[in-house]
């Protein structure tokens, strides 16, 4: 008989409860994102959506390993998967010669069309029975946890 989240939080300390949650949570949601897409998974997914945050300049590597909070050496990785599949172009900065400039593909631009109106109905069911107040609660609170793990392991 398996163990339900209503009940983890009368077993043990809701801190405990909620840091499982997580994890149990990501794995589903990342099962569900490589299941979602044909061509690209999960991963590279939230590389493109973090690309999309740069709509005025062309993100580096690094940049985009801040932004998703992950490894320069992991956001390489991914990002020579997407580079193979014709999603994305690197190009020198004009400044800088040494950095390396990440673009979309109008492959990309086409994959997004394609994926728009299921994206939505995923976010509908996602969030479905949740308000806005919530999403915000639910986003503070989680942005903080991000802080703390910041402040003390990224020094």
């Amino acid at each position: 008989m398996s163990i339900t989240n209503d009940q983890i939080l009368e077993i043990m300390p809701p801190q405990n409860g909620l840091f499982g949650l997580m994890f149990a949570f990501m794995n589903r949601l990342q099962a569900a994102g490589d299941a979602f897409y044909d061509e690209i998974t999960c991963k590279q997914f939230f590389l493109l959506a973090c690309m999309n945050l740069y709509a005025d300049n062309a993100p580096t590597a690094n940049e985009l390993a801040e932004t998703m909070g992950c490894s320069r050496q992991n956001v390489k990785e991914i990002l020579n998967g997407l580079a193979k599949k014709e999603m994305i172009v690197f190009e020198p900065d004009e400044n800088d010669r040494r950095k390396q400039r990440i673009y979309l593909t109008q492959k990309t631009r086409e994959l997004a069309k394609k994926y728009t109106q299921k994206e939505r109905e995923f976010m509908r069911l996602l969030y479905d029975g949740i308000s806005d107040e919530e999403i915000r609660n639910v986003y503070r609170i989680i942005s903080r946890m991000e802080k703390n793990l910041i402040k003390e392991y990224d020094k």
